[in-house]
């Protein structure tokens, strides 16, 4: 099972958390939780983060994380 804290947090660097602070704090487990549809489909479509999307492999771990119910 995965979980925010080991496999989730990492995936976002400090530049990500800072660039979409204005939308949400990618480094608070409530935030990503509460906006993790959003989040996923913005990481699905390529539209996160800023410079360039991520491998097919860190988007499936962060659809596998919201499928388990998004543990901590």
């Amino acid at each position: 099972m995965t979980s925010f804290a080991s496999d989730i947090r990492p995936l976002f660097r400090e530049k990500d958390v800072e660039s979409m602070s204005q939308s949400f704090d990618l480094s608070d487990y409530d935030d990503v939780s509460d906006n993790a549809q959003a989040i996923l489909a913005a990481l699905a479509d390529g539209k996160m983060p800023c410079d360039g999307p991520w491998p097919k492999s860190k988007v499936d771990l962060f659809r596998q994380w919201v499928n388990e119910g998004q543990p901590r």
